[in-house]
């Protein structure tokens, strides 16, 4: 029972998985700093005010705090092009530069029996007539 749960803790996925985990955490916290210290002041800076929790909808008595969604909404789309332009579209450039470009699929074929080129959708060869699998 214990050999069977070594195993699963060793495999690789699973080890991967919680440097990932990690890695993530510690990147997350990183791009909200950016967001919240660099970009959202800069944001208060323009619009003169340094956040919307201040939109309170009040309902019979009751307090809707859609300052503070609409705080959380900016934050979230600040945070999600945060990553797009400073994580993933470098790295896409990155990986495009070092990664071989994809060969087209084969156009051709040889043909079993006489080794000539032919069309992969052939089903007869041109030069030797014989039916091609």
């Amino acid at each position: 029972m214990l050999k069977g749960f070594r195993d699963f803790i060793l495999r690789g996925n699973v080890v991967d998985l919680a440097v990932a985990v990690v890695i993530g955490a510690a990147f997350g916290a990183i791009v909200t700093a950016l967001v919240a210290d660099i970009i959202t002041p800069l944001i208060a800076a323009i619009v003169q005010k340094p956040d919307f929790s201040y939109l309170v909808l009040t309902v019979h008595g009751g307090k809707i705090k859609y300052g503070d969604f609409l705080n959380a909404l900016i934050s979230f789309l600040l945070i999600a092009a945060t990553v797009y332009f400073f994580v993933v579209l470098p790295l896409n450039a990155l990986l495009r530069r070092f990664r071989p470009s994809q060969a087209a699929p084969p156009t051709t074929k040889s043909c079993p029996e006489c080794l000539s080129d032919i069309p992969v959708a052939a089903k007869r060869c041109s030069h030797c007539t014989q039916p091609v699998v």
